[in-house]
Order: structure tokens, then C-alpha cells, then sequence
């Protein structure tokens, strides 16, 4: 089975069959303080790609990877297909690599990334004009299972575009389906863990995309990360 975008972090741009997104939600004023956190390990080392892999082999390193593979920069002479390139080089399992995934890859960026060049006036390849990004990073997870070698989880994220130095950031929070499994000394992105995923998830309630402070985070079991020192 070829890996597709479906295992990896969506962009601002790109919300996949695994993925949701909560369009116009904005945190409470009021803040309400989560009930659980979590400190992740960090990888031991940082790949050819520019990726942190050799993380532990425990449910929080699963995790810490899931965490890592939904994290994104784009700015300068980065763009979408360059970010979901290094993810799946990275983190995605080699035997699952494929050119036909690589061309799935392409096929679904290739919009996003020309629309996003147009919206910050940057020329067709880039490079992005100064200040101007898009982001995600990973707010909480929810834990589905943890079996053995494999883990299946729900990740929630920010995504946030800025189109220059004096626009203003645009945002939005995702939730996103992800299947790892431990494989030849590290974990990774499986296209196999995530299906079953999905198939064992299909009949459950969906945890709602709600940020951190929110008092619906406590209660749909939502995990808040803490940043490491």
C-alpha cells in the first residue's frame, strides 16, 4: 500500500480524509486551565532531511514522533510540496515508498502552493516574500490506542498562514487521524496502522477541535503539550 497525504501533517491549504478542520472557532476569553499535560521526549538525532527521528521506543516517543511528523514550516525558499517531501522521506515507512506516492504528493500541492505564492505576490517557485509562513504546530493529542508496536492517535493542531511582514496571521485548528508503528529502530508514519485507524474509529464521536483553555478540551480528553526547556 503507497503512503498518501492522508499520513501526513495537512497544511493550511489541505485538509485530507483523515483530517478536519475547525474553520472560524475562536478560544473562550476565559481560561480554563487542562487537566492533563505532557512533556515529550525529544529524537536523539536529526536526519538528512533536517528531521528530529531516533525517538524512544515508549507510547510518549510514539507520540513525540506523531508530534514531529505534524509540524510544518513554510517560508523563504520552502514551500508545501518541499515540507510534504521531507515528511514523508523522514518519517513515512521506507518499504511503503513509492513514486506513485510521490506524485500524489505533487498532484496536491501543487495547487496550494501557486495559490499561496499568489496571495503573498511571490513568483511562480517562489522564493516567499519576507514574514511570510505557513505553520502548523501540534496543541494536543488524544490517545485511541496503544498496543504493542503500533499506536493510533488524534493530533490537534494550529495551522496559521501570514502572507508578509505587515498582514495579519490568519489561522485556523485541525484534528487530525494518525497511525505509527515501531519499525527497524524508530517509529514512523504507517499507511496500515492509520486504515485501521480510521475503520475502528468510524462509528465512534470524534473528539472536537477546541484549543487549549477551553473547558472542552478537559472534557473531550484532549492532552496539552508542554515546551521543553
Amino acid at each position: 500500500m503507497s503512503p498518501s497525504p492522508t499520513s501526513l501533517s495537512p497544511s493550511p491549504e489541505q485538509t485530507p480524509p483523515s483530517a478536519s478542520r475547525a474553520e472560524g472557532y475562536s478560544p473562550p476569553d476565559e481560561w480554563t486551565e487542562p487537566e492533563r499535560w505532557a512533556l515529550l521526549p525529544h529524537g536523539q538525532r536529526t536526519d538528512k532531511h533536517g528531521s528530529v527521528v531516533g525517538f524512544p521506543h515508549t507510547v510518549e516517543g510514539g507520540v513525540a514522533m506523531a508530534v514531529a511528523a505534524n509540524t510544518t514550516v513554510i517560508e523563504g525558499g520552502t514551500n508545501i510540496f518541499d515540507e510534504q517531501m521531507r515528511l514523508y522521506d523522514s518519517y513515512v515507512v521506507p518499504e511503503d515508498h513509492a513514486p506513485v506516492a510521490v506524485e500524489h504528493i505533487k498532484a496536491v500541492t501543487e495547487k496550494p502552493d501557486r495559490r499561496f505564492e499568489k496571495e503573498t505576490g511571490a513568483p511562480a517557485g517562489g522564493p516567499l516574500p519576507a514574514g511570510a509562513y505557513m505553520r502548523n504546530h501540534v496543541i494536543g493529542y488524544k490517545i485511541i490506542e496503544a498496543k504493542g508496536d503500533e499506536i493510533s492517535l488524534w493530533v490537534l493542531a494550529r495551522a496559521t498562514q501570514k502572507n508578509g511582514e505587515l498582514a495579519k496571521e490568519s489561522g485556523s485548528y485541525t484534528r487530525t487521524l494518525i497511525g505509527v508503528q515501531w519499525h527497524d529502530g524508530d517509529w514512523k508514519l504507517s499507511p496500515e496502522a492509520t486504515a485501521r485507524a480510521l475503520s475502528g474509529t468510524r462509528a465512534q464521536e470524534k473528539p472536537p477541535i477546541v484549543a487549549p483553555g477551553d473547558s472542552v478540551f478537559n472534557t473531550a480528553g484532549w492532552t496539552a503539550l508542554r515546551e521543553a526547556s
